[in-house]
């Protein structure tokens, strides 16, 4: 297995991963392909045998820089029950665009087992904290046409994710 930023040409394979992993939102192929080029930084996928097998999509909120928003996370049938959702958080979030991070955020539906058991997992290996609170809610923001998201906030993140390298404390 090897965890890498994504690149323009790896969109049309995240696409069709994501379309394979319900209950998660299909987007257009431009949108993935904005995340590959745009936000290949705080994106990573993860490959076996040529094959991207993992997907995760985030980004550092502009207002909010200490935090890290998670928008989708794909795991292929293939290889699900071996902790990759987690390998590649834990990668993501070692990489020098992520640095000065103090908590990662995300949102799922109440019925999304395996998310919660995600995040509940990488919150509790790493010591922190998880919050859940309502965020988007289902009338309110959806018309009833798509369940309650829920935030879950974890934080603080470990010291060895928040470290601000010296080139950002220059900035």
């Amino acid at each position: 297995m090897s965890f890498r930023p994504p690149v323009p040409a790896d969109a049309a394979q995240i696409s069709a991963l994501i379309a394979d992993c319900p209950p998660l939102d299909t987007n257009s192929v431009y949108c993935n392909l904005l995340q590959c080029s745009d936000f290949a930084d705080t994106c990573i996928v993860a490959e076996r045998d040529d094959a991207i097998v993992g997907w995760i999509s985030g980004y550092r909120p502009p207002t909010k820089q200490d935090k890290f928003f998670v928008w989708q996370v794909a795991v292929s049938d293939s290889v699900r029950g071996e902790g990759l959702g987690g390998q590649m958080l834990d990668a993501l979030l070692e990489r020098p665009a992520l640095q000065g991070v103090l908590s990662l955020t995300t949102t799922i539906t109440e019925d999304n087992a395996a998310s919660w058991a995600l995040f509940e997992s990488f919150a509790g290996r790493h010591g922190a904290t998880l919050r859940r609170t309502p965020r988007f809610d289902r009338e309110r923001h959806f018309g009833g046409e798509h369940e309650t998201e829920w935030e879950a906030r974890i934080g603080p993140l470990p010291t060895a994710y928040r470290k601000l390298s010296k080139t950002r404390e220059l900035i």
